[in-house]
């Protein structure tokens, strides 16, 4: 199994690395190495400005993403013991979504002081902000309550009225501002530059590396709670770890990238299906690498698909995720 295992990792390691070089060599115009080489070299070509300025951030981007949201959801379907949680069921992308509703639709701000720069553009300060302020009402509530399954119907149903908000502001905003919000919401990569890849990078790796350090009280908690305090796990302390790093996950991506369909969901169980493992100490480096090769061939696809025209990046994430999920529940082989 040990031996399994490990060709596995192999395998996906080998799947992430073709990817990454394929979403930076692929494109309207096809490149080499040698392209890139010779854009670092001094050359100013425009092949190689585009390489390294548009397919490179934003190829990097899309593997940072689906690491991201990929172990969100594993976190969360182990916490919740839910095999149908995802980095979004904590309504974090919904409040990221009023945000941007608000500055796009409305015009304004919910930190108007905010001295706004390249790394923060208004409507990325804005996702941020929303998502700050549901990521406070999640552990005000994870500190109140002891049950996992209320605080899920209490994320829920925050999502559900900031939704509700956003389609207010929909119906009283102009065509225009409308269009830029739902092509936000859509999702995509393709806006993603340096600056913003510095950001997503100095958050997000941390976070990805601080799960890896929760796979001993993860697997203890996959018995319940119960189980894990006679362990000696600090069950109070667990959950809000894991709450924090799934929060920050959902909103630093939706932020910068929009809403990302299906990843959370899907990836974990697809790591688990080819491990057939529990065990977060190899379930998790192997739902980073899984989620990160599957978010950058989606991109790759989202792109070429209909070219020149580009798909948004969750409608290849929900024809490639759905099926799955729909393939699980009728195989009845959801397991946390």
């Amino acid at each position: 199994m040990q031996s399994r295992n490990a060709a596995i990792m192999v395998l996906l390691i080998i799947f992430l690395f073709s990817s990454i070089a394929a979403g930076i060599l692929v494109g309207s115009v096809n490149a080499s190495i040698s392209d890139l080489i010779r854009y670092l070299s001094g050359k100013n070509d425009v092949l190689g400005y585009i390489i390294f300025n548009v397919r490179i951030p934003r190829t990097l981007a899309a593997a940072i993403a689906g690491a991201s949201l990929a172990v969100s959801g594993l976190l969360l379907q182990t916490y919740f013991r839910n095999p149908l949680a995802g980095p979004y069921v904590l309504g974090i992308s919904s409040a990221a979504s009023f945000g941007v509703a608000l500055y796009v639709l409305a015009g304004i701000s919910l930190i108007p002081n905010f001295s706004f720069g390249m790394m923060f553009p208004a409507f990325i300060a804005s996702a941020l902000a929303g998502s700050a302020l549901a990521i406070l009402l999640i552990l005000a509530v994870a500190a109140r309550v002891k049950s996992a399954v209320t605080l899920l119907i209490v994320g829920l149903m925050i999502g559900y009225m900031f939704s509700a908000v956003d389609q207010i502001l929909i119906t009283f905003a102009n065509a225009k501002r409308v269009q830029l919000y739902i092509l936000w919401s859509f999702g995509t990569f393709s806006g993603v530059t340096w600056d913003y890849l510095k950001v997503m990078t100095a958050i997000l790796i941390p976070c990805l590396v601080l799960t890896v350090l929760l796979s001993k009280p993860l697997n203890a908690m996959l018995l319940g709670e119960n189980y894990a305090k006679t362990m000696g796990v600090n069950v109070r302390a667990v959950r809000v770890v894991v709450i924090s790093l799934s929060a920050v996950f959902a909103a630093i991506v939706t932020a910068y990238c929009g809403i990302i369909a299906f990843v959370g969901l899907a990836v974990p169980h697809i790591a688990k299906l080819a491990l057939k493992a529990s065990d977060h100490r190899i379930l998790i480096p192997a739902t980073i690498l899984a989620g990160a090769a599957i978010t950058v061939t989606c991109d790759i696809a989202a792109r070429m698909l209909l070219s020149p025209v580009e798909l948004p990046i969750s409608v290849i994430t929900s024809l490639f995720g759905a099926p799955v999920v729909v393939y699980l529940v009728l195989k009845r082989s959801f397991s946390v």
